[in-house]
């Protein structure tokens, strides 16, 4: 009895592992920032400040390049703490100024080639790209911003979700 039991949650292990890989999911995490909209995008938006604050605590971003606008392109870099660089490129696909941005996102070489899903060596099964929402509300002297990323693989979910919250705590700092 014990053994079927074992079995029993050993399989049921794997499918859980095999399914997270596998099943696409979406990723939604907001912050309040203590500073009228027009500054919280501003420095959302400016690709020098957001050197400062795109990446995850102890990685750096060197390299920020970003034409915001409908159809413009982004190329975005992090480099870890042992010297590895991460590239993402992506599309804005639509911006209402002090609202809403809207970009295609994947990961990518230095050049801003596209890397396709099954290129990708971070766990889980990508698809070639993500979409992104970031919406900002504004609350007088304070500022919601919610960041939606679907597509993003199960297993990945919660380390994505810390990234974001670390993003959001070094950019309440240049606030």
């Amino acid at each position: 009895m014990k053994l079927k039991i074992f079995v029993t949650l050993v399989v049921v292990f794997a499918l859980g592992i095999y399914v997270a890989r596998r099943v696409p999911t979406t990723v939604h995490v907001e912050h309040t920032f203590n500073a009228p909209v027009a500054k919280v995008w501003a420095v959302w938006t400016d690709p020098e400040a957001m050197k400062q604050w795109w990446s995850p605590t102890d990685y750096t971003a060197p390299v920020i390049r970003s034409n915001l606008q409908v159809g413009g392109r982004f190329l975005y870099a992090m480099k870890s703490p042992k010297g590895e660089m991460s590239w993402n490129a992506g599309t804005y696909t639509e911006i209402v100024p002090l609202q809403k941005i809207v970009s295609t996102m994947s990961f990518s070489d230095e050049n801003g080639r596209a890397m396709t899903g099954a290129e990708i060596k971070i766990p889980g099964v990508w698809p070639d790209s993500i979409g992104v929402v970031v919406e900002f509300k504004d609350l007088g002297a304070k500022t919601l911003v919610s960041v939606t990323e679907t597509g993003i693989p199960a297993i990945m979910k919660l380390f994505a979700s810390m990234g974001w919250t670390q993003q959001f705590e070094k950019f309440e700092k240049l606030l």
